[in-house]
């Protein structure tokens, strides 16, 4: 007899019904002369009932959790129904048991809950994987994909594959490089992006492209972010950026209905990139909440508090009616946050029964402490924090102390999802330690109007992003379509002509023979499902992830190899000494 059911599928229509079962034993309850399963397959679980009517009762005293067994026997009601788990209508009372493969003691308990630590999970990942909510996760990511393929096929697009050992070329990340054994010397890049070949497949003519891909950085890791990822590439010939910001906002709103069962009928709010820096402080701003971050340079232009009046600004956020959860123990760990993004220190005010105290409350002047409270609408009891500083320290100390102070007092549901366009991007930022403009998002971003100003600190780009919660799940722009303004690019990020010809001369080839105007996105699938899982880590939601160190230690990858293979991709030679 074949599996006739999956465990977790099996209700009141299958009762009278004989049936066989296969899965792991996730609990067992022998109570002498009765046995209780809980049997468990990727659908769920059900109970198994064994009595001495069992042909393999003693047998089964034996058992274990985490054995593999096959169950036959006849579906009954349940007399204590369980409310808590879909079968808990029925159970299966066994008539035959087989044991398709014992276990050792695990080092990982099948529960929702677990207290193994990380480098349990990830070592033992294969075992990690069987609790629920992990499939869960897999169940969802599964469903995401799917979504997103139905609906990208119903808008007429090709799904293409693009290669995985490509060229390395400069601007981004730092490459993953693959030694060629054929071609002495050289070596191939892993893709960070497909972004030059879904240029070219426009040339091509494709005008819809899709693809769920891998692509790889050799970047330092967070929890959002992994070596290897998966990116939704999207590339659309003849749009314009709001159409693609329309068919993209259309799809996430499938993937929410599909997958979360939310019916988003309002568009997506739009954001410029300034307004995101100067009330969010960062360019993927969490609107969960409110808390703004407020510009109070003006206030103390003439004040003869020093470190106020010369600084370049001057913001704060107000925490209301949070001054007295905060001893001065807790504002110190608030500092803490503010200093690992730079800042040289934080300054703060309570506002208590109409008198201010705090680090700042005896230099600052009684006309500067009634214009904060006017114009910040201050009220009693609340919080003032404050950063003095250069624009891009107080925006990242005070948005970053946002999102943790919000955090700190839930000041949001991860039932929440909050999206928002951010647009009008910078086309370049300057790396004071490389002396060097890098471009802010790639260097085939078409300029703002199709054309470059003169200076590239005004240079506005034709790119967007999407965010969810406060993080970027989507970034794309208009492309580049002729060689002329590419070079014209490459100039401004400073390469010389002849470095441009000869890193990417088969671009701006390929421009010549007819290129369309074209842009697209690139959405972080890990990054996505990972919100929509609730969860804070994207190595929940991928099912093989590397830790912090970009190891998998499951499987003691990367890894040491022979050398002979090493002589064979001609990095060292016969003897063993290097050939770099």
């Amino acid at each position: 007899m074949n599996r006739t059911n999956y465990l977790g599928e099996i209700g009141n229509e299958n009762i009278g019904q004989k049936v066989k079962v296969y899965g792991w034993i996730k609990k067992h309850r022998d109570l002498g002369e009765l046995i209780f399963i809980d049997l468990q397959d990727f659908t769920g679980y059900s109970q198994i009932v064994v009595t001495s009517e069992c042909k393999e009762f003693s047998l089964s005293h034996g058992f274990r959790m985490d054995y593999v067994v096959a169950i036959e026997g006849v579906v009954r009601k349940r007399e204590e129904v369980n409310c808590k788990i879909p079968t808990g209508n029925i159970e299966i009372l066994a008539t035959s048991i087989q044991v398709i493969n014992k276990s050792e003691p695990v080092p990982l308990i099948n529960e929702d809950e677990t207290d193994a630590s990380e480098e349990t999970r990830l070592a033992y990942r294969y075992l990690d994987l069987r609790r629920k909510p992990m499939q869960d996760n897999l169940k969802l990511r599964h469903k995401t994909a799917k979504t997103i393929r139905n609906f990208l096929d119903g808008e007429h697009f090709l799904e293409v594959e693009t290669p995985m050992l490509t060229k390395s070329t400069p601007e981004g990340a730092r490459d993953y490089l693959v030694p060629s054994r054929v071609n002495k010397g050289k070596y191939y890049a892993l893709p960070q992006s497909p972004q030059i070949y879904k240029n070219l497949l426009m040339i091509a003519g494709v005008d819809r492209y899709y693809q769920i891909v891998k692509c790889f950085r050799d970047e330092d890791l967070r929890s959002d972010r992994q070596p290897e990822f998966t990116q939704v590439d999207i590339e659309m010939s003849f749009m314009s950026e709001e159409q693609i910001r329309d068919i993209t906002e259309i799809m996430l709103k499938e993937v929410m209905l599909e997958v979360k069962g939310l019916d988003i009928k309002e568009k997506f709010p739009i954001m410029t990139y300034s307004y995101a820096m100067d009330k969010y402080g960062v360019d993927k701003p969490d609107t969960r909440f409110n808390m703004m971050i407020n510009d109070v340079t003006s206030l103390f232009s003439d004040s003869e508090f020093t470190v106020f009046k010369n600084a370049e600004l001057v913001r704060n956020i107000v925490v209301k009616d949070a001054a007295s959860d905060y001893s001065r123990k807790d504002i110190t760990k608030l500092e803490d946050v503010c200093k690992k993004h730079h800042a040289k220190g934080m300054a703060w005010l309570k506002l208590v029964d109409g008198e201010f105290t705090g680090s700042i409350a005896k230099v600052i002047s009684d006309s500067e402490k009634m214009n904060l409270i006017s114009d910040l609408n201050l009220e009693n009891n609340d919080l003032i924090l404050f950063i003095a500083d250069k624009f891009e320290i107080v925006c990242s100390a005070l948005g970053n102390l946002r999102n943790f102070i919000a955090t700190q007092r839930n000041m949001y549901s991860k039932d929440d999802f909050n999206f928002v366009w951010i647009i009008d991007w910078p086309m370049f930022e300057y790396d004071e330690k490389l002396e060097r403009y890098f471009a802010m998002h790639h260097p085939f971003t078409m300029p703002k109007n199709g054309e470059f100003s003169k200076s590239n600190l005004e240079q506005m780009a034709q790119s967007y992003d999407i965010v969810l919660n406060g993080y970027e799940v989507g970034g794309g722009s208009i492309r580049i379509n002729t060689p002329e303004l590419q070079m014209e690019m490459f100039e401004k990020l400073g390469f010389e002509k002849e470095d441009a010809i000869k890193e990417f001369g088969f671009m701006m080839d390929a421009y010549k023979y007819g290129g369309p105007h074209h842009g697209g996105i690139a959405l972080g699938l890990d990054r996505l499902v990972m919100i929509l899982a609730g969860t804070d880590s994207i190595k929940d939601v991928i099912a093989f992830p590397k830790n912090n160190k970009a190891i998998e230690t499951m499987i003691d990858s990367p890894s040491n190899v022979s050398e002979l293979q090493l002589g064979e991709l001609n990095i060292i030679e016969k003897n063993g000494t290097s050939n770099e």
